[in-house]
Parts: structure tokens; sequence; C-alpha cells
């Protein structure tokens, strides 16, 4: 009995969440074919009369559906061929509230006459839908292929590119195999040989845009447990690049991993920006069905602290032995990083490196650097000059002295240094002067080099 209402309630906050995303209306755009070629026979009347029918009983079908809009483009219809008419196309029903009955009228009223300007429809297609967020969908009927030169799968892709519309639809009427493959790389092609194909066809299609398609995203730990979160997620689509959603990794309120709405006509590539980034690519929904999407991002957290309130020197970090940057981390502050073997850069004067530092699953690698002290070097003459950290018998590279001032100070970690500097009105190398101190932590001391 327990187990069945925990079910329920699960199902309730499940069924809240995607309602609470399927905001966004989805918009359905007919591009229909009204070409010279749609007169000829096919079955019980012409292609035109055929389609027009069956068109428009789909449409009595979508009156009561929430939250869809329709809209109707026509090509062929204004001018006879011949003469050929490329930009025979027009936006005869724009997206608005109740518009059914008028597209079906509009569909009466047209009769097949000119040529099949598809590449130019679809192109003006992208200007059709309204700019606020919504799922756009084309829905082309044709019996016919490009007759006026243009690239239909050239426009096709550069509107997905854009994030202008989801992949289109094509149904195809009466055309031959050849024909057929023409409108592989426009969308999702459904051929139609006969009135019923034709129907069902378009059933599908219609039905395949309004179904919902959930996901949700697992972010793996190191137990391959669904337990991390937080983070931003990029879903992409796979073919053109174009980023689809941006989204943070949340837990529902029963602790799993949210339920989003994805459109399944869209091959993606998903981005999770650990540091570094996790990815997975060519993802694939399965209409209306629930998909989950499993990513390994098992994490650790860094830290590196000082007790220093004068110096926050930055904290640069590369995976082990690789040169890239992933990431530079602020000096007091906790940072994720995926389970792993880092190189830590730590700009301090002199530079701290630290190799191989391991980041383990759920705990936080803590590094505490000591307090820098600070060095004042006076030298009352212009001239050359550099300061090393000594490393036993050898000296280190710390900084170079402008020279051009009397008096230069440096925020130096603890340690034994040596300053060795020449005046430059002085051309004899014995003339170099060499000074040893010693920094400590939170101390002052002055040098002063004298000519």
């Amino acid at each position: 009995m327990l187990k069945k209402a925990v079910f329920i309630l699960l199902l309730f906050v499940v069924t809240v969440q995607v309602k609470a995303q399927n905001t966004i209306p989805t918009r359905i755009l007919f591009v229909y074919d009204a070409s010279q070629s749609m007169s000829g026979k096919w079955e019980s009347g012409t292609k035109m009369d055929v389609a027009r029918r069956l068109l428009k009983r789909m449409l009595d079908s979508l009156k009561n559906t929430h939250n869809v809009e329709l809209a109707l483009r026509v090509y062929g219809h204004q001018s006879y061929v011949p003469p050929q008419d490329c930009g025979d196309t027009r936006l005869e029903v724009p997206f608005e509230p109740n518009n059914i009955d008028l597209i079906k009228h509009k569909l009466d009223q047209v009769e097949p006459r000119g040529t099949t300007p598809i590449a130019h429809s679809l192109y003006l297609s992208g200007g059709d839908f309204p700019e606020s967020p919504g799922r756009n969908i084309i829905i082309l009927i044709t019996d016919g292929i490009e007759a006026c030169d243009g690239d239909p799968c050239a426009v096709s892709a550069e509107l997905q590119k854009k994030g202008v519309i989801l992949k289109p639809f094509v149904i195809g009427i009466g055309l031959n195999v050849d024909l057929k493959k023409t409108f592989d790389c426009v969308g999702h092609y459904y051929d139609a040989t006969n009135e019923k194909q034709f129907n069902d066809a378009l059933n599908i299609v219609v039905s395949q845009a309004l179904n919902n398609t959930t996901a949700q995203v697992n972010l793996l730990d190191a137990n391959s447990l669904p337990n991390e979160t937080n983070v931003n997620m990029t879903f992409y689509n796979h073919k053109t690049g174009a980023i689809v959603h941006n989204y943070i990794h949340t837990m529902n309120g029963l602790g799993f991993p949210d339920t989003l709405i994805l459109d399944p006509f869209t091959t993606f590539d998903l981005i999770v920006h650990t540091i570094p980034p996790q990815r997975k690519d060519s993802i694939v929904l399965q209409v209306g069905r629930h998909t989950t999407i499993p990513v390994k991002t098992p994490q650790g957290q860094l830290e590196i602290t000082t007790t220093d309130i004068r110096t926050k020197p930055s904290i640069v970090i590369h995976q082990h032995n690789k040169r890239e940057i992933i990431h530079v981390q602020e000096i007091n502050r906790k940072e994720k990083y995926i389970v792993g073997k880092y190189d830590i850069e730590i700009l301090t004067l002199p530079r701290i490196i630290l190799p191989n530092i391991e980041i383990t699953p759920n705990h936080t690698t803590t590094i505490k650097i000591p307090a820098s002290g600070f060095a004042t070097i006076m030298h009352r003459s212009k001239g050359y000059g550099s300061l090393y950290v000594k490393r036993g018998d050898d000296l280190e590279w710390v900084a170079n002295l402008e020279g051009n001032k009397s008096i230069e100070t440096f925020y130096l970690l603890p340690g034994n240094y040596t300053v060795v500097y020449r005046s430059r009105g002085v051309y004899e190398t014995i003339y170099t002067k060499v000074k040893d101190f010693k920094v400590i932590s939170k101390q002052s001391k002055r040098i002063t080099i004298d000519y």
C-alpha cells in the first residue's frame, strides 16, 4: 500500500513538472503544394482534391487541442505555368488563435496552377513563425521536387541551425523512388503512394509533432548512482551544432533527476559543464517514451587556502600531464572537479607547482599555502637587477627589478632570497651588488642597495 502511494505521488510530481515545462506552444506550419501537377488523377479524385479533403479532416481533429497554433503557406497557386514564376509562394493564413476554419476555407479556394519553388517557400517559412518561444514545426506536403534551382536541403539545414524550426516533416504524394531520396536531407520523409498511406502519414506526423517526449539526465557519481546535480547542461543539435537548451540540472522534490521535455525529432549532443566538461553525443529519443540519459560525472572538491589577507593569487588548474588550462580558481574558495589527477600552479611569488594532486569522490582536498611576507628593495640609482629564491645551492628566478624606481615592493612566500643589482652608470661587472635576505610570513623586510 505504501509503495502504491509513493508511486502515485511520484507520478503526480512528474506530471506537474512536465506540464510546467510544456507551457510553450507547438506551432505547425503546413507548406502546401498547389503546383500544376497536383491536378493529376489520384485514386478517388485529383491529388489536390484528395489532399485537401484529408487535410481538412485532420484539422477538424485538432480543434480542441490545447497549446497548438497552426498556419498555412501555399506555393504554385497564384501564377500559371508557363511562364515559370519561382516567387509563387504566399503565407495564406498566419498563426493566430482559432484559425482552423479559415485554413479550411483557404484550402477550398486554392487551385493548382504553377511551379514548385520548395526552397524559396521554406526560406520564407522561417519568417512565418512568431519570435516568441515555441516548438516550430513545418509539414511539407508535395507531389514534386524543387523546380526553381533552389536547394531545399540547404535552406532546411540553415533554419534548423539558427533554431528557427525543428527538423521538418515531408509527406510525398506519389513520388518515385529517385525523387524520394531528394527529401532525405530536408526532413523526416513519409511516403504516400495512395490515399490511405497519405491519411496515415498525415495522422502520424501530426501525432508525433504533438506528443510529449520526456527525458531525465542522470549525473552518475563514483558508485554509478544519479546523485550529482546543480550543474549546467547544454543540449546541442547533433546535425547543426546549434544550442537547443541550457538547463541547470535539478533534483525534484522526491530527490530524483528532474523530468525534461525534449523534441524527439532532434538527435542531441549533451555537454555537462563540470570541470572538465563531460560529453555525450548522438542522443536519440523515442517518440512518446521516457528516456534516461546517463553521464558519468563523479566529483570531488578542491580548496586552496591561505591566511594572507593582502594577496589573492590565482590558481591555474591542468589535468595531469596536459597543457590545456581547464580552470583558474580563486584562493579560499571550494570548486568541484571530476575525479582524477590534476597539476596545480599557484601564482604566488615564487610560484608553487603541485603536480599529480588527486581529487577523490565526495571529498574535499585542501591545500594550505603560507602567508606571504613584504619585501621592500631600495636602490638610489637606476639600474638592472633580478630577484631569486634560494633552493639549496640553486637560484630560481622570481622577478626582474624595474630599475627605474628607487623603491620596489614584492609579496614573497617565506624563504631565503637573493637580489642581484648593477647601477646603470657603472660599466664594470665587478660592481654588481648581491644581497641575501630572508622573508618571514606576515613580516616586512627592507633591503637597501648602496652605491
